[in-house]
């Protein structure tokens, strides 16, 4: 009961979440779309009114499918598995499929950049995803992403 009462709160939130909170923030390229990182996801799912307002003012609502497994591999069972689901279709969330282009930037992006940033092939994957489609990335990480030349990212602040 207590992921399905979670679930109608957050997307209560979302939706009632007013025009005037649209994009409050200043993006490098103003018809840029936006790459939700999955923290910006579980911020908006525990109830956070500025992870609400981000989602909301974006018409367009792309996650990687890297984001996408994330979020599904936090399920503790089948319920919170529907429950992510629910979310994600509810809010019009699209998944940008992996592609060999994708794959092969973050292949690049973990030998340029796991020793030096400690970067991680979760976070490769969504830099790649991001870059590849000449997305921004909306993200409270900006550290993981340190050093990735031609990624546009918003940082969140939670």
């Amino acid at each position: 009961m207590r992921g399905r009462s979670w679930t109608t709160r957050s997307l209560a939130l979302i939706a009632t979440t007013s025009a005037t909170c649209r994009r409050s923030w200043t993006t490098c390229a103003a018809d840029a779309s936006v790459l939700f990182d999955t923290d910006v996801l579980i911020w908006a799912q525990r109830g956070r009114v500025s992870a609400a307002s981000l989602i909301q003012g974006n018409d367009e609502r792309l996650i990687s499918v890297q984001t996408a497994m994330e979020l599904l591999q936090g399920a503790r069972d089948r319920h919170d598995l529907r429950i992510i689901k629910r979310f994600l279709s509810e809010l019009g969330f699209v998944v940008l499929p992996m592609t060999a282009d994708i794959g092969h930037r973050a292949l690049v992006y973990v030998e340029s950049f796991a020793l030096s940033h400690a970067m991680r092939a979760g976070d490769a994957l969504v830099a790649a995803t991001a870059v590849e489609h000449g997305l921004i990335l909306a993200t409270a990480h900006v550290r993981h992403f340190q050093g990735v030349e031609g990624l546009l990212v918003h940082h969140y602040v939670p």
